[in-house]
């Protein structure tokens, strides 16, 4: 691994730790509100129904949220932000700890958590390219896989654990501390003032963004690949009824840390990276084996080898989320970069919460692991059609790309 940017910079380093501590306590409320619903309603329609209910605020509030990113101060924004999350997170608190909890309270306050986090995560995303030079995007880009990948496998083992021994009531306290230490942290960050012209109104700035994300097929290449993957093979809202079929305690837990450790596995050994320039085809290869890993995980009676597809799954996943965030903060420039976070956040959101929905009801009418290990391999003969269709994806080369190049000459003559 390469710890450069860890070393060279430390806004870098507190905005990191801030992420990997809200992480840690978001991935345990992650976990906890699909079981919530589960216990609540038995219905896997209804638990992959706050897939679609969550596309709303994400797809609206994410292009909201790049735009302001660009336009005011980035580290104000996310300050503001997370504490507004403190806030929703305790209507889920609330909610829990009444006598007869209320899906609708659920429903409301999830959404509020979504919507908070589709206005910051551009913001955040900016701020991360603006803090490492570009030489380093891609080994950020692997410490970035890590941390989230860590939070994934501690903070769903730990809230699957409060979850069923104390009740959500406590996974969710325990994520209020987790913004509160956060927080404390991103207080502490420098002022990051705003790249975008301000003078421009709000509108000509979208269209702007929007103009520049039409004339890069690769970029548009990226977010096709990524939706298709999620939207077909999206596990993992559906993981509380495959775990029950294993008749353990400790199975829902082993398979929410399945995909990290997969994903971890992967970006600790992710040096190789750096000897590959094609990251368009490395995405789609990535997407393809995504699939593979869920149809195994979906299509054995086995918990070994579903854990086994599962870490297949995540280890391609984060590999493949490296070359799209490398090719995305070496090739984007930073005046348009929050917008461009804002279309990144939908396209990676879209994918999931598509496929939460995709998952439920697909269920209904061929069972749970037909759905999902269907669901897999369409994705990988989908990923591999689209690699022919999107040229511009399947040729870029970070080594020749005029885009990289323009983004590292202009760094260089005006270093942060």
């Amino acid at each position: 691994m390469d710890l450069s940017p860890w070393r060279a910079s430390a806004s870098f380093r507190r905005l990191y730790v801030a992420g990997f501590v809200t992480a840690l306590g978001g991935q345990a409320t992650f976990v906890t509100v699909p079981f919530q619903l589960k216990v609540l309603t038995n219905s896997p329609l209804v638990v992959g129904t706050l897939g679609l209910v969550e596309l709303v605020p994400i797809v609206v509030l994410g292009l909201w949220g790049g735009l302001l990113a660009d336009r005011v101060d980035r580290r104000r924004l996310i300050v503001v932000l997370e504490a507004s999350t403190m806030v929703a997170i305790g209507g889920l608190v609330l909610n829990a700890l009444v006598p007869s909890p209320q899906v609708w309270a659920l429903y409301v306050a999830d959404v509020a958590v979504v919507g908070i986090g589709a206005l910051q995560q551009p913001s955040i995303g900016a701020l991360n390219q603006t803090y490492v030079s570009h030489d380093l995007q891609r080994a950020a880009a692997a410490l970035a896989t890590i941390r989230q990948t860590a939070a994934s496998i501690l903070g769903p083992a730990l809230g699957g654990l409060a979850v069923v021994a104390f009740g959500p009531a406590v996974a969710y306290e325990a994520n209020l501390v987790t913004l509160a230490l956060s927080l404390a942290l991103l207080v502490t960050l420098a002022p990051s003032p705003p790249r975008a012209d301000r003078g421009a109104s709000r509108g000509a700035a979208l269209r702007e963004g929007v103009a520049y994300v039409r004339s890069r097929p690769d970029l548009l290449g990226t977010y096709a690949i990524d939706v298709l993957a999620m939207v077909l093979a999206y596990p993992v809202v559906m993981l509380p009824f495959v775990a029950a079929g294993f008749h353990r305690t400790y199975a829902l837990a082993l398979l929410y840390c399945a995909l990290p450790i997969g994903a971890l596995l992967a970006t600790m050994t992710s040096r190789w990276t750096h000897r590959v320039h094609h990251y368009g085809r490395a995405v789609v290869v990535a997407a393809g084996l995504w699939g593979l890993g869920v149809a195994l995980f979906a299509a054995t009676a086995s918990l070994a080898w579903a854990m086994v597809g599962l870490i297949i799954g995540g280890g391609a996943d984060a590999v493949s989320g490296i070359f799209r965030t490398t090719m995305w903060n070496e090739s984007i420039p930073l005046e348009v970069r929050g917008r461009m976070a804002g279309i990144e956040l939908i396209s990676y959101s879209i994918g999931p919460t598509g496929g939460q929905f995709r998952a439920g009801v697909m269920a209904r009418w061929v069972g749970l692991r037909a759905s999902l290990s269907l669901g897999g391999l369409a994705c990988t003969g989908s990923v591999a059609a689209a690699g022919v269709g999107l040229r511009a994806l399947w040729r870029f080369d970070a080594r020749r790309d005029v885009h990289v190049a323009a983004l590292r000459a202009s760094r260089a003559s005006s270093p942060e």
